[in-house]
């Protein structure tokens, strides 16, 4: 009888020595694989830290050289410095000024002025300014819109109050 009771008490003590190792080992494996991760994840952090600083100084060079050659033009001559966009839509419903991309019709719009840019206010024609986008008609994927020209202001930057509608299209 003795026997049976020894192998009893055996057996629930490798029960424990198997769970605890089993515990161990899963904090250990954790551990080692967090610590894994958080490396990883910080070289690639430090990386782009580093490449977001060079970027910074790279736009503070760049301002300082925009400020001294901003200086250095004759005062005396406006030079067009910059493109104001100003959207007023037309007849849209809800759904439809939420299904329009203002980012693309402004794009489209500085695209036709961009040769405009770095001349000087003086040579430039306001109506021919205003003729080259109104009643002009944009195509996107997602519609057709037809634009007016409501407001115009040149001075060193050029603002369009511009009217957007949107075309039915016949089927």
């Amino acid at each position: 009888m003795k026997s049976r009771k020894i192998k009893k008490v055996k057996n629930r003590g490798s029960k424990y020595k198997f769970l605890i190792c089993f515990i161990t080992g899963l904090l250990w494996g954790s551990m080692v694989g967090s610590l894994g991760i958080s490396i990883l994840v910080g070289y690639r952090l430090d990386k782009f830290y580093e490449k977001i600083a060079y970027l910074e100084s790279t736009i503070a060079d760049k301002d300082e050289k925009l400020k001294k050659l901003e200086k250095s033009i004759n005062n005396a001559n406006i030079v067009l410095k910059d493109i104001l966009v100003i959207l007023e839509y037309n007849n849209f419903s809800p759904e439809q000024k939420e299904q329009i991309d203002s980012i693309e019709i402004e794009k489209a719009i500085k695209e036709k002025f961009s040769s405009s840019l770095g001349k000087e206010v003086k040579e430039l024609d306001a109506d021919i300014l205003v003729q080259v986008i109104d009643k002009r008609i944009l195509r996107f994927s997602h519609g057709d819109y037809q634009l007016t020209v409501n407001k115009l202001v040149l001075s060193d930057v050029l603002k369009l109050w511009v009217g957007v509608t949107p075309l039915e299209v016949a089927s």
